[in-house]
């Protein structure tokens, strides 16, 4: 597979060659922070795949977090583009709303941390979803 993507504006640009280690929804509430409100949908790919091509963005990692993830996004304009996990290691975690051709997701292969759902959250049936993280 072969994606291209980007922030809103433009600043940031990536390229992403590599099959999708997993599709997925997640209900976290730290995610809810960078969506707004919102499950993050995401597809994780290998981080060997992954290079930004145009731009650099500007990484935050929280402090006092233990396990703590690092997010990436434009400078500019605040778009999240991915984030680091060390649950993940080896992988980047693409935000869907980044890819040039959204449409590439389709649909989860699992929704977790469904535990943090906000009662406005729809979770897709017939998907597998998990309270936390699948184990």
């Amino acid at each position: 597979m072969s994606v291209t993507g980007g922030c809103y504006c433009g600043a940031v640009r990536y390229e992403v060659e590599g099959e999708p280690l997993m599709k997925a929804q997640c209900h976290c509430r730290e995610c809810q922070y960078f969506t707004g409100g919102q499950p993050n949908d995401f597809i994780a790919f290998p981080d060997a795949g992954f290079s930004y091509v145009k731009g650099a963005p500007k990484a935050y990692t929280r402090a006092g977090l233990e396990g703590a993830a690092t997010r990436e996004f434009c400078a500019e304009c605040g778009t999240q583009i991915l984030t680091r996990s060390p649950a993940l290691s080896g992988a980047v975690i693409v935000k869907v709303g980044t890819l040039d051709d959204p449409s590439v997701f389709g649909q989860p292969q699992m929704v977790m941390q469904t535990d943090d759902a906000q009662s406005f959250h729809h979770v897709p049936d017939g998907i597998p979803a998990f309270g936390r993280f699948p184990g």
